[in-house]
């Protein structure tokens, strides 16, 4: 049965081009969901697998405390791959097909303050090479409100210093994203002083690279990030999507117009970029109510 999910991923590599975290994803949920019925229902073929033993999967996963999105990434992982073993003539019918997915709390992301964010900043130590890397990826970071797969996936040709801008793909289409003289700054210390003692000789051309001199990978940046929220003194858990919301509500809040930031941050849907025009009222709003002498 493990050989079938292995197939599967193969063909999401090969035929779907689906990216690497993906394809970590999907394996995952599904040998996960292999052992729970090997080990609980005696499974020995997928097509034995019916409704009534996914539902009891999904209270299995609820009992466990899972989230309802990862419920939901669960579902999705599944139906795709019972719809590949229907393509691949193993399986008549796909028993994920009516799995509904759980209704997702919708949770206001979380916000720094300019000061909190000017905090994180000023933590790099600009006399080391790593401090200089870590400081130009932070204020890129801030500066575009890019997602942290566009920041360690940029390229050397991506960047152009002298006009202060980034070139970032996004799927099918490719945005124009600007920065400002902060981030010039540190991206140009950066490269003139501190990129080439990560290179090796294999260079791989991308912007910025870990201390081995290879790519940075997601969670090697969130820790570094980390570590400067928690030197800065900030409790909250932060991530590099706290710093992209960030710059979403300071860029709002500061009279950027909708429509920018939604081209700016890549969002398909200018509704899903409302959200900060939202948040951005309701922060007006406490302001004002502790503020004005007639409220």
């Amino acid at each position: 049965m493990e050989n079938a999910i292995y197939e599967f991923i193969e063909y999401l590599n090969s035929s779907r081009s689906a990216s690497y975290n993906t394809c970590v994803s999907y394996e995952r949920d599904l040998k996960k969901f292999l052992y729970y019925i090997t080990e609980t229902k005696g499974i020995t073929e997928w097509n034995e697998v019916n409704n009534t033993i996914l539902n009891s999967y999904m209270l299995h996963l609820e009992d466990e405390k899972y989230a309802p999105s990862s419920i939901s990434r669960n579902i999705a992982s599944l139906r795709t791959f019972f719809q590949f073993l229907v393509k691949q003539g193993k399986i008549d019918f796909n028993p994920a097909e009516g799995l509904k997915s759980p209704k997702a709390e919708k949770k206001a992301p979380q916000i720094l303050t300019v000061s909190q964010v000017e905090a994180i900043l000023s933590q790099p130590d600009l006399k080391t090479a790593k401090g200089q890397r870590d400081s130009a990826m932070l204020e890129l970071l801030y500066a575009t409100g890019i997602r942290v797969s566009e920041l360690i996936g940029l390229r050397l040709a991506d960047l152009n210093l002298r006009m202060e801008y980034i070139s970032c793909a996004d799927r099918d289409k490719e945005r124009i994203i600007p920065f400002g003289n902060a981030a010039r700054k540190a991206l140009t210390l950066y490269l003139e002083n501190a990129r080439d003692s990560f290179t090796s000789k294999d260079d791989t051309g991308l912007l910025f690279l870990n201390c081995q001199g290879k790519p940075m990978s997601r969670q090697g940046f969130w820790k570094v990030l980390k570590s400067y929220a928690s030197a800065a003194g900030i409790e909250e858990d932060v991530t590099p999507h706290t710093l992209r919301h960030s710059f979403a509500v300071h860029m709002l809040e500061n009279g950027a117009d909708l429509r920018s930031v939604q081209e700016m941050m890549g969002h398909s849907d200018i509704s899903t970029t409302q959200m900060y025009l939202n948040m951005n009222l309701n922060r007006m709003r406490n302001v004002y109510d502790m503020a004005h002498p007639r409220r």
